[in-house]
C-alpha cells in the first residue's frame, strides 16, 4: 500500500486509536526499543497528521472531519485489500475507469496494475501515482488546489474533468452510510465528486469497508442502491440488503461470494 508509514509506526497509530493516549515508555516497552525510536515514530506520526505529542507520551488529535489520510490507509486495510482483489476481477483489460478521492479506491488501483490499457481518470493523486508505474496506463488527472492532506482535487477542474467524458466504470468510496441507505460525507465537495462520477459511468462501483455502515459524518449525498455494484468484506446489515436488491444493485461480499 502506498504509505509511508512502517509497519511499527502503524501499529502504534491503531493502538492510539483504540485507546486515545499512550505513554512513550509503555510503546518502547511494548515494542522493546528505546524510548528514543518511538519519539521519532510519534515525530512521523504527527507529521501525518495520525497523533498529538502530549506531555510524556502521545494522543490522538481533536478532529471536526474526516480521519487523517495516512491513518485510513492502515485502518482495516486486510478488509480493503480483499475487496480491491474483488474488484480487479469485476473490472475486464482496456476499459475507462473514473476514480474517485479516498483510500479504498487507491487500494482499488493497486490491485489493477496487472491489468493492461486501462485509461484512468482521476481526482486523486494517489491513484494517478499508482497507475503511472504501468506503462500501458492512459492517465488523466484533474486540475486545480491540491487538498495537501489527501492529496486530491475539488471543485471545478474535478467536474470539468468528469463530465467531459463517459467512462465505462466509476469507482467511489464514501465516508459513511445512514441506516436508511444514505450515503454520507464530511464535505460537500466529496459528495459532488462521487456524485459526478456516478451520473458518468455506465456501471459504477461503490466500495466500502464494514465500517462504513452507521458511521456518522453530516453532509449527505445519494443513496446505496444507486450503484449497479456494491463491494463490501462483509454482509451488510440486512436493511442495507433489503435496499440494494429493491434498486436492483448487486451486492458483493468480497469472500467469494456474490448476492443479488
Amino acid at each position: 500500500m502506498a504509505t509511508g508509514l512502517s509497519r511499527r509506526q502503524a501499529q502504534i497509530a491503531k493502538m492510539i486509536h483504540q485507546r486515545n493516549f499512550l505513554r512513550v515508555e509503555d510503546l518502547a516497552e511494548h515494542f522493546n526499543v528505546t524510548a528514543q525510536t518511538i519519539r521519532r515514530d510519534v515525530n512521523c506520526l504527527c507529521d501525518y497528521g495520525i497523533a498529538r505529542r502530549r506531555h510524556g507520551g502521545v494522543e490522538q488529535p481533536a478532529r471536526t472531519g474526516n480521519d487523517a489520510y495516512a491513518w485510513r490507509q492502515v485502518h482495516n486495510a486486510e478488509a480493503k485489500k480483499t475487496i480491491a482483489r474483488e474488484v480487479a476481477r469485476h473490472v475486464p483489460g482496456g476499459v475507462s475507469l473514473a476514480f474517485s478521492i479516498g483510500t479504498t479506491p487507491e487500494i482499488v488501483m493497486e490491485a489493477l496494475l496487472a491489468h493492461d490499457q486501462l485509461r484512468i481518470l482521476t481526482n486523486n493523486l494517489n491513484v494517478a501515482m499508482l497507475a503511472c508505474t504501468n506503462p500501458a496506463f492512459e492517465v488523466t488527472i484533474a486540475g486545480g488546489r491540491l487538498r495537501n492532506d489527501d492529496r486530491d482535487v475539488l471543485g471545478p477542474g474535478m467536474e470539468m474533468l468528469f463530465t467531459a467524458y463517459k467512462v465505462d466504470i466509476g469507482i467511489y468510496g464514501v465516508a459513511g452510510v445512514d441506516e436508511d441507505g444514505t450515503l454520507l460525507d464530511f464535505y460537500e465537495e466529496e459528495v459532488r465528486a462521487r456524485q459526478t462520477i456516478r451520473e458518468n459511468s455506465r456501471a459504477s462501483f461503490l466500495v466500502l469497508d464494514s465500517t462504513k455502515f452507521g458511521r456518522t459524518a453530516h453532509v449527505r449525498g445519494g443513496q446505496i442502491g444507486e450503484a449497479t455494484k456494491v463491494f463490501c468484506e462483509r454482509r451488510p446489515p440486512e436493511a442495507i440488503v433489503t435496499r440494494l436488491a429493491n434498486a436492483g444493485a448487486h451486492l458483493v461480499v468480497c469472500d467469494g461470494k456474490a448476492t443479488a
